[in-house]
Parts: C-alpha cells; structure tokens; sequence
C-alpha cells in the first residue's frame, strides 16, 4: 500500500488529475493524506503538489520552486505532469484495458502533449484560460462559502472521480486514434490508386494520414451511418480546403440531379463548398471518388 499524500485547502487540477493517475497506476493500492503538517507530509512514501521538492528519486513531485522543473520546450511542469512522466504509462493499464506496450508508448505521448500539457500550462498561468477549460471546471468543485457541511476532502474525490472519467475517456479518443493509423496505413499499402484511400470502418484518418506523410491522398471513402462519403483530403491539418475539391459541377446537386450529373446511379448529394459527397453504397462512393481524381 503506498502512502501519498498532497496540501489540504483549496485543489487545482493538477494535483486532482495526479492522485487520479495514481490511483490508476496504484489500482487503488494507496492511502491519501491531504495536510500542510510538514511532520505529517514528510511520513509520507509519496509527495506532489507540495513539500517544495522535485526528486522523482525520492518520490517528491512538488513544482512550486523558484527553479521550477521544465518540459524540454520551456513549458513548466505541474504536478500533474511530474506524475505523468513516471506513473502515466502503469496508469494506462487501467484506464485503457487491454492496451499493448507499443499502443500504450503512442498514447502516452498523445496525452502527454494535449491534455497533461494543457494542465501544466494552465496551473502555471503560462497561457490564459477561458471559463470552460477543464481546469476551472475541475476546481468548481471546491466547497463554496453557501456550503459550510461540504467537507474539503470529500469535495476533491468527487473532483478526482470526474477527472478520472476525464482520463479514460480521453485515453480511449488516444487509443482509438492510434489504432485508426494502423487501418490507415494497411489502406494505403493496399490502395489500388494512391490517390484514393478506402476505409470499411468509420475511423478517424486525417491526422493519420498526415501522420504517415500519405502525400499523394486526395479522397477518403469511408462509412457514413448506412451509406458511404468520399471526403476531400485538406492540404495542411486542421484546413478547410481541399488539396483537391470535388468538381464543381457537382456543386450542391442532390439524388437524381446527383446521379444524373455523375452517371452515378446511386449518387446522394455533394456539399456546395464540395469537399463531401456520396452514395448509398461503397461501389457507388468509390465511383464518385474515381471520378474527382479524372476531373480537370
């Protein structure tokens, strides 16, 4: 059983999502002591968020120095962060069942460089955060001064517990976008023309495709609930152009002014600003991506 312990007063997000990450990474095998007792803190096997320490050697994870410990990009950590860097990857095995070492590395650092970041960078006021940040969400759960039988420690497990479902599901979004780049590059390996990529399930692929530098991809077909899409591949991530549009013919046309337009008899639509369109089944999306590859 390992003892840990943090401050007691008021909780920021860092120190909830770490004794999470603990927790997880523990499988509950720890006891949490919340105090400023500097006797009572030192009885501890494990400190973060306080004693003015950072050495993960002698399990001290305290980030509130004048020489703060750093990311390797000027970033300073919070205690969540610390926690992260040795206890994220055990802490996957419980909040991403079933996951494999290689799948756990790529989430790891996925969370590292989104959600833990984002925390450390916030706790540190190294960028501003707006009402619905995470954060502040998380430290709503301080008691109020409307709420004088709330106890301190109760209110923060209960803060704990969301950031925990936080983690999972965010661990789970990591996963499933790992996963999602594997499919990606067995669909371009496969691919008979380059230029289109096929999809039988509904996965994630555009940071996989950047990912997999698949420079030649100019149409993904994929599912779309019971029929299938052809989406238009952007140039740069996060872009709303298309490194190829869909013929503007097709602009805006629907069902039978979409059939008969394209010679595509089971043609549904294609979106006016032509970066989607399809058919009701996955011969007739892949004819229609054909199609937009031949276009001038």
């Amino acid at each position: 059983m390992l003892a840990v312990a943090t401050h007691s007063g008021t909780f920021h997000a860092d120190d909830v999502f770490a004794y999470a990450v603990l927790r997880a990474a523990t499988r509950g095998e720890l006891t949490l002591t919340r105090s400023r007792d500097e006797t009572v803190l030192a009885g501890a096997d494990l400190l973060f968020d306080v004693g003015g320490v950072c050495d993960p050697e002698r399990r001290r994870y305290d980030h509130h120095m004048r020489d703060k410990p750093l990311r390797a990009d000027g970033i300073p950590f919070s205690s969540l962060g610390l926690i992260w860097q040795d206890f994220g990857r055990a802490a996957l095995e419980t909040l991403c069942p079933g996951i494999s070492p290689v799948e756990a590395d790529a989430v790891w650092r996925m969370l590292d460089q989104g959600l833990i970041r984002d925390i450390d960078i916030s706790d540190n006021g190294a960028a501003p955060s707006g009402p619905a940040h995470v954060a502040l969400l998380l430290e709503s759960w301080n008691p109020f001064y409307t709420e004088p039988a709330r106890g301190e420690t109760e209110a923060y497990l209960e803060a704990v517990e969301m950031a925990e479902r936080i983690l999972r599901r965010s661990c789970a979004q990591a996963h499933a976008a790992v996963q999602a780049t594997d499919m990606v590059a067995e669909a371009a390996r496969t691919a008979a023309d380059p230029r289109i990529l096929t999809l039988d399930i509904k996965v994630p692929w555009e940071d996989a495709v950047f990912d997999l530098a698949l420079t030649a991809v100019l149409y993904i077909v994929r599912p779309a609930g019971a029929a299938w899409s052809v989406n238009a591949m952007p140039p740069q991530r996060g872009s709303f152009a298309q490194r190829k549009p869909l013929p503007d013919a097709w602009a805006g046309l629907r069902d039978a002014g979409m059939a008969a337009v394209t010679g595509v008899a089971d043609a549904t639509f294609c979106h006016p600003a032509r970066f989607v369109c399809g058919a009701k089944s996955r011969a007739g999306a892949l004819a229609l991506a054909r199609l937009a590859v031949e276009a001038p």
